[in-house]
């Protein structure tokens, strides 16, 4: 047999070891089982990571391409370790009953074999990628690929207290996956653990793209990246050329990952002396990751209007603070990472001269200068507009201020509520909705127009008014593509939530309030999440109305259709020009 044929053979057995790795976890996690089959289903586990580790290590002698072996060795190791700990808890505990220690060792081998799947789900994805010649059209792929396998996985019997809907499985799956919040069940009542696990899961993947967790693990096996692989990524982690996307993709990982863990610790420590919260442990590292993502999911009743929660106001400004993280984009947290790199490294070596060029971008001026108002706005509209309002239970000014800046932040697609929005003044509501259709910033975990769509729309209004032909602002001059761009995604935007207002308009009830209809589509489009306690009373149809308008808001309209209809060749031609009558 030729070395082809010897690696065609290993990669059929690969597949089927992939389908029964599939068949455990979704038969251990996804099913109640009896007492009497842990045995058997134990002694089943130990023998599929041992034929892993041995075929594994078969594929290290044959396969000769370094990223290949990379990833048999990360297998093997992985497996060999919680194979020997799953021994190792077996001795320790050999005086204790049989039916003990397989309990204990059970979740051990079930760690290894999820963790043995995601690698080759993540090698799978990024073969797709690299072979398939359309970013865009992968990107938006991995978000519905990621979808139907969420609600697929929702409908499992342990993943839910009472069972599920397909309709709700897809609705929770597509609200977790486009980061949106907004929920037809309740998340902490109706989901088990198991579900609730999935959910946050789905989060995680969803905010920051499963091609950027795929980059990661191809820059860990490979070290390098090919130029197909650089196309793909670099448009989602907004990289402005190909060198080191494959690193930026890896410094995204870490960072989102080491504030996440951080914001879980301080999460603890702010809830400690909670009684209501049984899981601590779960609670924080569930509301870090959901905050940081601009998800809005919780996993209490009532969520953060819970009446332990609403009142810590430390632990509301943990969570604004991640909000607002992750909806900066890491692109701008990098970049003023440089600029303090480079201006404490001033402070030491005279000879390094970096005062004349600017460290700080265009780009992130815009956004910084955009969010900071719009949250200052925020922050005084609401302390005034709810002052006699939701804010009376409140009653010291610190309690008033921490809820008037956190229903400022919130809007800006996180989705979380300290507050009641129904009880909310009409003028709140309408500024509410203002700023979920901006939303977050470009490359961010939010969604919405974007900090930056918006702020080259009103520059553009004021070059307009002045009688001048381009954008001019701090000292750089705004690329008239840019400002196309802008005023495409704002029209396109008032298109989509217009008829997705008019269609949940015809499918539910004539007594239907209006305000609610408007407030729900903003809030899925700009995957926000917040309601005004309408979305758990959707019809069947409404329901797939918003799934369609979270999916359409998370990839964005344009990428879809520059994905679709760009022409490969340029044209270089130009037709007359004519004006066009406008006022």
């Amino acid at each position: 047999m030729s070395k082809l044929e010897r690696q065609s053979v290993l990669n059929y057995i690969y597949r089927f070891f992939d389908i029964i790795v599939l068949f455990f976890i979704v038969f251990d996690f996804g099913y109640d089982h009896t007492d009497n089959f842990t045995s058997p289903h134990v002694f089943g586990l130990i023998t599929l990571s041992i034929l892993l580790i041995l075929f594994n290590a078969v594929k290290l002698s044959v396969y000769k391409r370094k990223k290949n072996q990379r990833v048999a060795l990360v297998n093997v190791v992985i497996i060999s370790i919680l194979l020997i700990a799953s021994i190792i808890v077996a001795i320790t505990h050999s005086h204790n009953d049989y039916h003990y220690i397989l309990q204990k060792i059970k979740p051990i081998l079930e760690l290894g074999l999820i963790l043995y799947f995601l690698l080759r789900l993540l090698v799978f994805v990024r073969y797709i990628y690299e072979v398939y010649y359309n970013p865009t059209i992968v990107f938006v792929g991995s978000f519905f690929i990621l979808a139907i396998l969420g609600a697929f996985l929702l409908m499992l019997p342990s993943a839910t207290v009472n069972g599920i809907s397909f309709t709700n499985a897809l609705f929770t799956a597509t609200s977790s996956v486009c980061v949106t919040g907004l929920a037809v069940l309740d998340t902490s009542r109706d989901f088990t653990i198991v579900g609730q696990s999935i959910i946050l899961v789905l989060i995680q993947l969803g905010g920051l793209g499963i091609l950027t967790f795929t980059s990661f693990f191809a820059f860990f096996f490979r070290g390098s990246s090919s130029f197909k692989e650089g196309l793909n990524t670099r448009d989602f982690i907004a990289q402005d050329g190909l060198k080191d996307v494959f690193r930026a993709a890896l410094n995204v990982v870490i960072f989102t990952v080491s504030l996440e863990i951080i914001g879980a610790i301080i999460i603890y420590s702010s809830i400690i002396q909670n009684t209501v919260i049984k899981d601590k442990i779960f609670f924080s590292v569930f509301h870090s990751i959901s905050a940081f993502c601009n998800a809005g999911f919780s996993i209490i009743p009532s969520g953060l209007f819970e009446e332990s929660i609403r009142f810590n106001y430390g632990f509301q400004w943990i969570i604004m603070i991640l909000i607002i993280f992750g909806g900066l984009g890491h692109n701008i947290i990098f970049n003023f990472y440089k600029k303090i790199k480079v201006s404490v490294l001033e402070l030491f070596k005279a000879k390094i001269i970096h005062k004349r060029v600017s460290i700080i971008t265009l780009n992130t001026k815009i956004v910084i200068y955009t969010t900071v108002i719009l949250l200052l706005l925020g922050w005084a509209g609401f302390f005034i507009s709810e002052y006699n309002n939701t804010m009376l239970e409140h009653p010291t000014l610190i309690g008033k201020l921490t809820n008037a800046a956190f229903n400022s932040v919130s809007p800006r697609t996180a989705g979380f509520n300290v507050i009641d929005y129904s009880k909310m003044t009409i003028p709140s509501l309408l500024f509410v909705i203002f700023l979920m259709w901006i939303g977050a910033s470009p490359a961010s975990t939010g969604g919405g127009i974007k900090t930056s769509t918006f702020a080259l729309a009103m520059l553009n209004i004021f070059t307009v008014a002045r009688g001048k032909t381009r954008i001019e602002i701090f000292g750089k001059r705004i690329s008239s593509e840019s400002t196309s761009r802008a005023f495409a995604i704002l029209c396109i935007s008032l298109v989509v939530i217009s008829i997705a207002v008019m269609a949940l308009l015809m499918f539910e009830p004539k007594n239907t309030p209006l305000l609610s209809v408007i407030f729900e589509c903003f809030s899925a489009y700009s995957t926000v999440g917040l309601s005004l306690n309408f979305t758990p009373t959707l019809t069947e149809a409404s329901k797939y109305v918003i799934i369609l308008i979270m999916f359409i808001g998370r990839i964005g309209m344009l990428n879809l259709m520059i994905g679709l209809l760009r022409q490969i060749n340029h044209q270089f031609y130009e037709y007359p020009k004519e004006n066009i009558l406008i006022n």
